[in-house]
């Protein structure tokens, strides 16, 4: 999946052998200069242009065109050389734009050898400057990154070539344009538009086996983009982007005011339904806001180690180690830093604004699917008639701005069963008490078994509980209370392992009659309906053989709409060994308080997840699982009277 970078963000290189394409909408000159560990450049022969395009693992054109294609080999580089910067400049004394704010914006991408994109960057808010440093490609840990710069000159390529090091740069800035002049570099046709997608442009763990990676869609979705990598590490895909229209087109956003961002509009994304849209509405901005955080967060690490390579560049000189020119040039090095990271600031709470303003018009729209327990559609709540396409398992926030929520939405049904867990992190604080954290993670799992029995339709979803020593009774009351629940919380040893052969035995009975066509030939007392087991207080009660079972249900369940939620403490399970390892890799960490444990699959951020929490005083649960209660009894109610006719 291509990454689209923008300013100061970086991305890994999977290959050392690639090709750096770039198209202007008009003749531009490329290059590419090698620079040390602080980025210098040290002579003319550290720079490829059109009169010397060849050095040591790097090739540029001839020509300035509209279109360039630069070669490089990342393993023929030097050892010494740390740093390859993408130069393009406008041309002088042959024509055309004298500035690149005159002409479209750049765009360059990073590509394999079979034209495979890895990283592209569109390169922006160019206004006067007729030089631009575009991006570089640099080690780091042995390994080698890109990283989008844009930083241009106004003072052309001579100033460039100066500011990387070269004292001569004038002078070699006149050469390239002399020889360009001469048409040693001639230009060649501008290529066709490249063809744009839809308005907003997607890219893609902590450890502990939690990566933030909801369920790839039936039709949209996610991943984002792809599926769990192994070994607990998850990828997921952004939701699919359709090239045809849907049949129903989204609304309108009402005109802005001039020189004022579009006003967003809940339902902008694109989709089949208003829930589909609002769906991948929400995970665009979930993406968005991930995007942004990332651009903030390597443009501030852009201008310190900038800062850093300039101090060092004084320091490094004895004739300027002190004085007032060495004073001199620490506080403009010091300024510089400071307006890179204001800009870099200016820019994040720009793009956090209009996110909010988003959320803010979003957020009233959802379903109650897709809503927290607070939001006003709950008290007009029905018993669907279909199952909806995601469900909200909490919502989520990154430190930039931890007020901007974006609502953590799963697909339906689960392919990940869960696990909530009952001990410390250590991340956020938590309560003294480790039964009120024990008692903290019965709640949430109980909100988020209510969310799940609230959106699928009457008989279509049973919840079945393992409590074997009874100690949630007080968080499984109203659950108990409703009548949702298929039987009563199972406890003992006994209960335990009658709950998890029935499970199993369900479990294989319908993969059996899935993998012979003979579906019809299932015991007609088999309960169809989907299955949410809830354990609770794990691993008490559990011998090794019900251990083997409940591993068997979280491998090969969800296939057959046997789900697995585990309310349980980690440390709990230890004399297990590493038995257990594969089973709390293959379940989603969620945690009853606070904490930044999941990780989206596009730069790492540690998003912190909040749970579904029910307003304190609020009778919105009790009130949905009464309906949902209340809809069940008459469906079972409604069959007994069929069977008894018949």
């Amino acid at each position: 999946m291509t990454a689209e970078l923008v300013r100061g963000q970086n991305h890994p290189l999977p290959q050392t052998r690639l090709e750096i394409r770039i198209s202007a909408g008009n003749p531009i000159v490329s290059g590419a200069t090698l620079g040390d560990e602080r980025g210098t450049v040290h002579g003319d022969e550290w720079v490829a242009h059109p009169a010397s395009p060849q050095l040591a693992g790097l090739e540029v054109p001839k020509q300035a065109a509209a279109a360039h294609r630069l070669a490089v080999d990342l393993d023929a580089v030097p050892e010494h050389i740390h740093r390859v910067t993408v130069l393009l400049a406008l041309p002088t004394g042959v024509g055309g734009p004298a500035r690149f704010g005159a002409m479209a914006a750049p765009f360059i991408a990073v590509t394999g050898l079979d034209g495979t994109e890895i990283a592209s960057y569109t390169i922006t808010d160019l206004d006067s400057e007729s030089a631009v440093a575009a991006l570089e490609l640099y080690r780091r840990q042995g390994a080698w990154k890109v990283r989008a710069i844009g930083q241009g000159y106004a003072g052309g390529l001579a100033a460039m070539l100066q500011d990387q090091g070269l004292e001569q740069g004038a002078g070699l800035a006149a050469r390239i344009n002399e020889a360009v002049a001469r048409g040693m570099a001639r230009s060649v046709a501008q290529p066709p538009p490249r063809q744009e997608g839809d308005g907003r442009v997607r890219t893609a763990a902590p450890d502990g086996g939690t990566d933030l990676a909801p369920t790839q869609p039936q039709n949209p979705s996610q991943q984002p983009s792809g599926t769990p990598a192994a070994g607990g590490s998850i990828d997921y895909q952004h939701p699919g982007r359709r090239t045809a229209a849907p049949p129903t087109p989204p609304p309108a956003a009402p005109p802005a005011a001039p020189g004022e961002p579009a006003r967003p509009v809940a339902g902008d994304a694109s989709g089949w339904s208003m829930d589909e849209r609002l769906y991948n509405q929400v995970w665009g901005m979930f993406e968005d806001l991930a995007r942004t955080a990332a651009a903030y967060r390597s443009a501030v690490d852009f201008a310190e180690s900038r800062m850093e390579q300039e101090l060092d560049r004084v320091l490094s000189d004895p004739r300027t180690r002190v004085g007032p020119a060495a004073d001199s040039a620490r506080a403009e090095a010091r300024a510089k830093h400071t307006d890179l990271v204001e800009q870099a600031r200016t820019a994040l709470d720009r793009d956090l604004e209009q996110l909010i303003a988003e959320a803010e018009v979003v957020e009233p729209a959802l379903p109650y699917a897709f809503a927290r327990w607070d939001s006003p559609v709950w008290q007009a709540y029905q018993v669907p008639m279909e199952v909806p396409m995601a469900l909200r398992l909490g919502d989520l926030h990154l430190p930039e701005r931890a007020d901007l929520h974006i609502p953590m939405l799963v697909r339906l049904p689960l392919e990940r069963g869960l696990w909530i867990d009952a001990g410390r992190s250590g991340s956020f604080d938590e309560p003294a008490d480790s039964g009120e954290l024990r008692r903290l993670a019965a709640d949430t799992a109980v909100a988020i078994a209510a969310r799940m029995l609230a959106v699928y339709p009457a008989g279509e979803f049973a919840v079945r509980v393992i409590d074997p020593a009874g100690s949630a009774a007080g968080s499984l009351a109203p659950l108990v209370g409703a009548g949702v629940l298929a039987e009563p919380p199972a406890a003992g040893a006994q209960g335990v392992s009658a709950v998890l052969a029935a499970l199993t035995q369900r479990v294989d009975l319908v993969q059996m009659a899935i993998r012979s066509g003979a579906t019809d030939a299932l015991p007609p007392d088999l309960d169809t309906a989907e299955q949410l087991l809830i354990v609770h207080d794990f691993p008490h009660g559990f011998d090794d053989r019900a251990v083997t079972q409940l591993r068997y249900l979280a491998d090969e369940g969800p296939s057959v709409g046997v789900h697995l939620m585990m309310v349980a403490d980690r440390e709990d399970a230890r004399a297990y060994g590493p038995v257990l390892d594969p089973l709390w890799r293959s379940l989603l960490r969620l945690t009853p308080v606070a904490d930044d444990h999941l990780a989206d699959p596009w730069v790492g951020h540690a998003w912190t997840y909040e749970p579904p929490t029910v307003p304190t005083g609020s009778g919105v649960l009790g009130q949905v699982l009464g309906e949902a209660g209340r809809a069940a009894q008459a469906l079972k109610a409604a069959r007994a009277r069929e069977s008894y006719g018949s």
